[in-house]
């Protein structure tokens, strides 16, 4: 049975990038989940490719619910024009709710804060806090390496193989759509036996 998506959530750079091609993958998500009637959660920003993605779903008439700590409205960049702005007291706070409101997580390329939230998700995934799918939009291969890095962490018995099956990935944000509402979740245990080698 395919996956309901009422709100993705989606995380990405407060930066643009050093090409246009990210801003542009942004830019067709944000349309893509306006097109299908799917509302956008996101951190709240009016920057980068945050910003990109909010406003190119709000453009095509979408849903965009936004979550930013005090500290962040406080230096000025938080999106004025959403459908709703959550303002919360952490970082913690942020990505809890951020994670309640929605049925699937999305990164798009990003730095340090995207890598963390994603594989925080992933982790709840893993743990059962969640069963919503997390999706990869590698666009360009930019995330060649991390994905790589997972695939390492599953050679290396340290990441079992039908949680790395739950990493959904692809350059095409339809295909990647397509992917999220597949999605079966994953019911093994989290712990390997010891390798008899």
């Amino acid at each position: 049975m395919p996956v309901h998506l009422h709100r993705v959530c989606v995380f990405c750079g407060s930066n643009y990038g050093a090409r246009d091609q990210y801003s542009d993958a942004a830019t067709k998500l944000g349309s893509l989940l306006a097109e299908h009637g799917i509302g956008l959660v996101y951190g709240g920003a009016r920057v980068g490719l945050m910003g990109v993605v909010a406003d190119a779903a709000l453009a095509a008439g979408g849903e965009v619910i936004g979550v930013m700590p005090q500290a962040l409205v406080d230096r000025e960049i938080a999106h004025s024009n959403l459908t709703k702005l959550h303002i919360v007291h952490s970082m913690h706070e942020r990505k809890q709710m951020m994670a309640d409101l929605s049925d699937a997580f999305v990164a798009l390329p990003g730095g340090f804060g995207t890598f963390e939230e994603f594989c925080e998700v992933l982790t709840w995934n893993q743990i059962g806090i969640h069963n919503k799918p997390c999706g990869i939009l590698n666009t360009l291969g930019y995330y060649d390496g991390l994905l790589a890095m997972f695939n390492h962490g599953v050679q290396e018995r340290f990441i079992p193989p039908a949680h790395h099956a739950a990493i959904l990935a692809s350059s095409d944000c339809r295909q990647l759509l397509a992917l999220l509402r597949a999605y079966k979740p994953v019911s093994q245990t989290k712990w390997l036996e010891k390798s008899e080698a």
